[in-house]
């Protein structure tokens, strides 16, 4: 009886910490991806990619993530979410430094993958922890605490434009950024909750979306072409379409995610306000119009609010789709997860193909298909509410 009123009733002086581990695991996994993508740049002239090569690269990012979902749905069902967390964010902080030392491309796409790998395990861990925590408070709050995970992809932009501005390699900002993120890290874990591992999750460990979660993973699957490709080509985009330096490629991502940010930090109230169907098609038609200044864009400043535009537009999604997801399930969560994650393994490197053949330009038209088709798609999904 004690052993269980500790686990539920922490000590005071814990209590503050208890309510920010959550937002810090996103928080940390934004600054990840915004490390990596900040330096795509630097990595792909140190190893002389062309752009149909760096989108094969890419592929392995999404290819470790659809792969690993199994393992992910494995070791929340035998663990619990509180402990896959742990595990997949020591991998992931691990695997990151690696990424700026690996000398040829087809080392770098296996580097890719396994980071691939840890970030999808880490995602659906905290997003486990996240749905839990929106049903016990009774209220939305995933838009925020995807808010955390904008928080760290600016934060993270910023950084790896400061550390390209100071001559920093790749190498070091990211072992760098693995060793500040690693404490963090370990103090989430320390005072979140023991969990139990979800039963559910343990008889069956993956399943693809079916029935009404079809139109769920529709959205997850277009909605992850858009963002994980802009993720990867916006500093490129301004880069080599527009002649940004490496120090100001970076920006345009902060802005991106700057946006995401402010959207995701009002997310939770125009979702109760409009519904999660309205806000996601709406939001998708957003981010149409700021891909549209983005392609036509004569200047680095208008690309910019172009791509802050796209990512108010974008920040809606995966809040949206994860609370709809994780009130079906973990399973049903890791196999939603699973097409967003398939649309992050094909978006990248499709991109790259389209460039190489067609253009930047081009490039980003194919994403304004993309969101085109999240907005019919969200107006089909009658669990997304």
């Amino acid at each position: 009886m004690s052993s269980d009123l500790a686990l539920t009733s922490p000590p005071e002086s814990t209590g503050r910490w208890q309510q920010a581990a959550i937002p810090v695991l996103f928080l940390l996994l934004g600054m990840v991806y915004a490390s990596w993508a900040s330096r795509i740049p630097a990595v792909r002239d140190a190893l002389q990619l062309d752009a149909a090569t760096l989108g094969t690269v890419l592929l392995g990012g999404g290819l470790g993530a659809v792969l690993s979902f199994p393992l992910a749905a494995w070791l929340i069902g035998h663990y619990g979410a509180r402990k896959a967390a742990l595990f997949s964010g020591v991998g992931l902080l691990t695997i990151l430094p690696c990424l700026g030392l690996l000398p040829s491309w087809p080392l770098l796409m296996l580097g890719v993958t396994l980071i691939g790998v840890g970030s999808s395990c880490f995602d659906v861990a905290i997003n486990a922890l996240g749905a839990e925590a929106e049903r016990a408070a009774g209220r939305s709050i995933m838009s925020m605490l995807h808010a955390w995970f904008c928080v760290g992809t600016f934060g993270g932009a910023l950084l790896g434009s400061g550390a390209a501005k100071l001559g920093l390699s790749p190498a070091m900002h990211f072992a760098l950024a693995a060793l500040l993120l690693g404490l963090p890290l370990w103090q989430a874990y320390r005072v979140l909750p023991c969990d139990r591992p979800d039963p559910e999750v343990g008889r069956k460990h993956f399943a693809l979306p079916h029935g009404a979660l079809i139109w769920l993973g529709m959205i997850a699957f277009l909605g992850a072409v858009s963002e994980g490709s802009l993720t990867s080509w916006i500093a490129l985009y301004l880069h080599d379409h527009l002649h940004a330096s490496e120090a100001v490629a970076p920006l345009g991502y902060a802005a991106f995610a700057g946006a995401m940010l402010v959207a995701r930090i009002v997310g939770d109230r125009l979702k109760e306000r409009l519904g999660a169907r309205v806000l996601v098609a709406g939001s998708s038609m957003l981010a149409v119009v700021g891909l549209l200044i983005a392609i036509f864009a004569p200047t680095i400043p208008v690309a910019t609010v172009g791509f802050a535009l796209t990512g108010l537009g974008v920040a809606a999604v995966f809040p949206c789709l994860f609370s709809a997801a994780g009130r079906e399930g973990a399973t049903a969560l890791a196999g939603v997860a699973t097409l967003g994650y398939s649309g992050s393994l094909m978006g990248p490197p499709i991109m790259g193909y389209v460039v190489h053949g067609m253009g930047l330009q081009a490039g980003l038209g194919f994403l304004v298909l993309a969101s085109l088709g999240v907005c019919v798609a969200a107006m089909s999904a009658r669990l997304l509410r």
